[in-house]
């Protein structure tokens, strides 16, 4: 889609102290960048899991999560995105675009995303009509993030493609990808199989007769821990986010191959990369270290085949570490950044001086729901965000 086939879209939201900005009109134009508020050295958005924790519902985390992204949005994050993950009791997040229509119907502006969609794991027309759902639903606030992994493991993955060759479809990605833009924007050429195919909601209701349909749709961001996506974004000229959450030691190189690999396009005229960050901050200090061995507990059983709800604490400090476990927790927990609200805002602060990330899209994981939100109202605080 170039530039002259961008409708006008809604008209630009208003910043939570009601006051229209330069900024504003540009994130409204092309629904990718945001706007630092207060002390924040970059926009900050949420990346959510929705975390189910021991002795909780399902039901539990999602209403956590209605309440997390309307605490976001009244503090002035930019956008609030879902993660796809399946066969793991403790992340109820296994079908993105489900949450996100649920979040929509309780939110107002910000923006809304899958951070991200397994592109491989779905037929990519199923994945057009999804989002073009979720841009009728909230028009101009939907972003369609995209990775290559399966989000879970080999067995898993064979049975969401229904292939015993799993890693088939990563392979495809950039096909896949390609496929998946041309549903988007309705523009498969003369002679291609799938020209007379699409995706509804979409642009062909623009050009039906009678049509008054927008032609805009959610952009397209793609999702990395390795270098593989982060060249791909920067060679079509798309936005890009990298796990650094469970990739911090690939972080640096790979946003620089992504600016380096970048080329100007009709989306984005120079890179913009987000980083997705572990955080977890909490009134006390001590308090936040144990919601954070908790956090090593649960990656201790993830990564030995034994997934199971978020622990407690509790459950954490009765857990008889292998030496190799506790190396494994040590360097872990390392990457994340908890403690206090001002030392949290103080590692945040070094993670974007050191990245030069374009946002920071922090992700908090916590036993319970009421600690998740109070540690994105501490880091609000800190950072001196709006209350509106």
């Amino acid at each position: 889609m170039t530039a002259d086939e961008t409708p006008a879209g809604p008209e630009p939201e208003r910043t939570p102290g009601g006051t229209r900005t330069p900024a504003d009109e540009r994130r409204a134009a092309d629904g990718i960048r945001g706007e630092a508020y207060g002390a924040a050295p970059t926009p900050l958005s949420v990346l959510d899991l929705v975390t189910v924790g021991s002795g909780r519902t399902a039901g539990d985390a999602l209403r956590t999560s209605v309440e997390l992204a309307r605490l976001a949005e009244s503090r002035g994050f930019h956008r609030y995105w879902v993660a796809e993950h399946h066969s793991m009791p403790g992340v109820a997040s296994s079908s993105p675009a489900v949450i996100l229509a649920h979040l929509a119907a309780h939110t107002d502006r910000i923006r809304l995303g899958s951070g991200g969609v397994m592109l491989p794991n779905h037929a990519p027309l199923v994945i057009a009509e999804q989002f073009g759902t979720l841009e009728a639903l909230a028009p101009g606030r939907v972003d369609l993030g995209l990775g290559r992994a399966p989000g879970t493991d080999g067995a898993t993955a064979a049975a969401l493609r229904r292939t015993d060759r799993p890693h088939e479809g990563a392979d495809d990605f950039p096909e896949q990808l390609s496929e998946l833009t041309r549903f988007l924007d309705d523009d498969f050429p003369d002679g291609h199989p799938y020209r007379r195919v699409h995706a509804v909601p979409g642009p062909v209701q623009a050009t039906s007769p009678g049509g008054v349909q927008s032609r805009h749709r959610p952009p397209i961001w793609l999702l990395g821990s390795s270098g593989f996506s982060a060249r791909l974004a920067g060679l079509l000229g798309l936005p890009f986010a990298f796990a650094h959450h469970f990739s911090a030691q690939n972080t640096v190189p790979a946003l620089d191959l992504y600016r380096e690999s970048f080329r100007p396009s009709a989306v984005l005229d120079a890179p913009y990369a987000v980083i997705g960050v572990s955080v977890l901050a909490a009134d006390d200090e001590r308090e936040a270290r144990r919601q954070v061995r908790a956090t090593g507990l649960n990656m201790v059983r993830l990564r030995s085949g034994r997934p199971g709800l978020f622990p407690s604490p509790e459950e954490a400090e009765a857990y008889e570490y292998s030496p190799l476990e506790r190396e494994f927790v040590d360097s872990w927990t390392a990457n994340i950044v908890h403690g206090t609200a001002e030392e949290v805002r103080s590692g945040l602060d070094g993670l974007h001086k050191r990245t030069g990330a374009d946002e920071l899209m922090l992700t908090s994981h916590a036993h319970r729901g009421d600690l998740r939100l109070r540690s994105y109202e501490l880091v609000a605080d800190a950072y001196g965000l709006p209350t509106a």
